[in-house]
């Protein structure tokens, strides 16, 4: 907890807003998907899957293939617990939403479906242009993935493609080079390790439009170090931190440049 504070801290020094972006490319991305505090009826939908989960008292048994959990000593979880503390903030589900429409992505993958909050979010991001995105989600642990997939059918997610595997497993036996992804959101294993594994993994898949979003970019020294490293691959060019996320863009046409913004 004090690794996040001191990190959240300098964050904040550094951290700027729309006044001080230079770049249209990421002005436009801040003032009109960031920055937008429009009510959209997406956002009813999102609170009502949540508020569906936070009424389950349900336990159920977690497999955890990732570096492990700061909140929860057992591996038995009440979902309503989970939901509350471990998934995507309804702030952070808000803008996921706001971003996928933005982006307009025709292909997405998902790194951790976890009990469906942030899939909720890619779906109903996709669906508002009109059309429907493929969204493939993968989950380690069997029985998130199974409240997941029961949640996400009230939301007709027939274009949800769920997964349960362990991530590296999937992405090995794919063949990545013939797969194009607009937009990947990586939100399972918080290693450095897995981190740059699925990274450079999935890295045949970019187009110049693509935008990949790591979660919980500050959650570790460690996790500190790999986005450094990702920040400073040859192929990264617009880098955006958010604190809780790392937005990264492989667009040719942009100078390597990085952005700390407040959200």
């Amino acid at each position: 907890m004090f690794f996040q504070i001191k990190a959240y801290l300098k964050f904040l020094w550094h951290s700027k807003n729309e006044h001080a972006v230079h770049s249209p490319f990421v002005f436009s991305l801040i003032t009109k998907c960031f920055y937008d505090k429009k009510s959209k009826p997406e956002y009813v939908v999102l609170k009502d899957y949540r508020n569906a989960l936070l009424q389950n008292k349900n336990s159920i048994e977690i497999t955890d293939f990732g570096a492990g959990s700061k909140v929860f000593k057992s591996n038995t979880r009440v979902i309503s617990q989970i939901a509350k503390t471990a998934g995507i903030s309804p702030k952070r589900a808000r803008l996921l939403y706001r971003i996928t429409h933005y982006f307009k992505p025709a292909n997405i993958l998902e790194l951790g479906t976890s009990l469906g909050l942030a899939t909720s979010a890619l779906a109903l991001g996709s669906r508002s242009l009109g059309t429907k995105a493929s969204i493939v989600t993968l989950e380690g642990c069997p029985n998130t993935m199974a409240i997941a997939k029961n949640q996400l059918q009230s939301l007709n997610t027939s274009n949800v493609k769920c997964v349960t595997t362990e991530f590296k497993d999937y992405l090995q036996i794919c063949n990545l080079k013939s797969e194009i992804y607009d937009l990947i959101y990586f939100d399972g294993n918080h290693s450095k390790i897995a981190t740059l594994d699925y990274f450079e993994l999935l890295l045949p898949t970019i187009t110049n439009d693509t935008v990949w979003i790591f979660d919980d970019i500050h959650w570790s020294a460690e996790m500190e170090e790999a986005w450094e490293i990702i920040k400073k691959h040859p192929k990264v060019t617009v880098t955006i931190d958010t604190f809780q996320w790392g937005l990264v863009f492989f667009r040719r046409e942009q100078p390597k440049e990085h952005f700390i913004i407040r959200v």
